[in-house]
């Protein structure tokens, strides 16, 4: 199977990390140093970066866990991994990326006290350098302590000689990359749609608003995993950090993400703020609105680049139809996709201060959810034959009025009307 993504790195090694989690690059620190910033860590006082690699310090890890997560987390042996995952067979798998592989495992209620059983998702890290290792620490420092509907469950890891494994809650649906852009599906409805992207948001302010701040940092559709009645779940923390404390505005560190999804301060920069992840949210609102990548290396030039592309789209109902996903049918509120482009558009400025907090964000999604003025039953609704071919939809007849108004309308916006 294919590898879906990997993480990109720019000005690499030239800015330093404030953090032992937050800096997940493929460089690699000194031993020192690592093991100087894992000390600083209130949990973890006794671990060293030699630990990582020792089996005697298996133990070590566990006993910290053990102590720092209580019951929340259950510590598997490797062998009890692989006879839920028949040895990890390619049956099981259910995905692969720069992380490792994902394999499916089922738990039954005999494996553990307390632990139901269920299916479960096993990751198993790719820990040929530093990046597993940390990645594996990472994930399980966040979701060991952090719980929310909106965040995928991991219910315990393995830590063994060398191994280093995670295990989630199994989300039936899968990620909403596949459902948008891999035909293994019919298209999600409009309804559908706006109920995760409110899932996903609730799970970003739920992060941007604990005690202290985490910044997810690789927002993007392959992370959104959706369980069986769709509801959104973040997963993948590899490269999460704790946001600025005090009075600190950004955190700096090296740029980690994936093209396309990243805010443009940051790439430029190395400046992280939670305003970097509303940005990811609003690329993914584009996608989720236009049934497009947000970066598609198929499309003409200027059209590769999803939000310089529909930038100019998104500020009046009728150019917008334009760009709006053409699998709808029509099947979509006019005035709530209206609402969502100008939501994306003030997500994806380029100026942080000017985008939306995360509960903003929530609050104005929700308001969307009783509007039933579908485009298909208002005569709002038209599809030219160029965007039908560009998602493989079928063509459908378009009015002659709504083809002139496509005619006439501009197909560049001042700033002045951005709003």
């Amino acid at each position: 199977m294919s590898k879906p993504w990997r993480p990109f790195t720019t000005n690499c090694c030239t800015v330093e990390d404030q953090l032992v989690f937050g800096n997940l690059s493929r460089c690699r620190p000194g031993r020192s140093e690592f093991s100087k910033k894992v000390a600083e860590l209130p949990s973890f006082r006794r671990l060293s970066f030699s630990d990582l690699s020792s089996s005697s310090s298996s133990k070590r890890f566990n006993e910290d866990f053990t102590h720092s997560f209580g019951s929340g987390l259950h510590s598997f042996h490797l062998s009890e991994l692989r006879a839920i995952t028949h040895n990890f067979c390619n049956g099981f798998l259910l995905g692969e990326g720069g992380f490792g592989t994902v394999h499916k495992g089922y738990i039954d209620e005999k494996l553990r006290q307390g632990l139901k059983a269920q299916a479960v998702a096993v990751k198993l890290l790719d820990i040929e350098g530093l990046q597993g290792h940390r990645e594996w620490l990472a994930e399980v420092i966040f979701l060991g302590q952090l719980r929310h509907p909106n965040l995928v469950k991991l219910i315990g890891y393995c830590c063994e000689d060398e191994e280093r494994l995670l295990v989630y809650e199994f989300m039936p649906r899968g990620s909403l990359e596949n459902h948008l852009f891999k035909r293994m599906s019919a298209a999600p409805s409009w309804n559908t749609r706006l109920k995760i992207a409110i899932g996903a948001a609730k799970g970003l302010a739920f992060l941007h608003g604990a005690n202290k701040p985490v910044i997810y940092r690789d927002f993007k559709t392959s992370n959104i995993l959706l369980d069986s009645d769709f509801t959104a779940k973040l997963s993948d923390f590899g490269l999460a950090k704790m946001g600025p404390e005090g009075e600190d505005t950004h955190v700096t560190t090296r740029v980690m993400g994936t093209h396309g999804y990243a805010a443009p301060e940051y790439v430029m920069t190395g400046h992280l703020t939670t305003k970097s992840d509303v940005y990811s949210f609003g690329v993914v609102l584009l996608e989720l609105l236009t049934g497009r990548r947000s970066m598609d290396k198929t499309k003409p030039k200027r059209e590769e680049n999803l939000v310089d592309w529909a930038r100019p789209y998104l500020t009046s109902s009728r150019r917008l139809r334009c760009v709006i996903d053409p699998r709808f049918g029509g099947q979509y509120s006019v005035k709530g996709a209206r609402e969502a482009a100008l939501l994306a558009l003030q997500c994806v400025s380029p100026h942080p201060k000017d985008r939306p907090r995360m509960p903003v964000v929530v609050e104005k999604l929700e308001a969307l959810h009783h509007l039933k003025d579908m485009a298909v039953g208002s005569g709002a609704w038209t599809a030219s034959p160029r965007a039908l071919r560009s998602t493989g939809a079928s063509p459908r007849p378009i009015k002659r009025d709504d083809m002139a108004a496509h005619r006439k309308s501009p197909l560049v916006v001042s700033k002045s009307s951005i709003v």
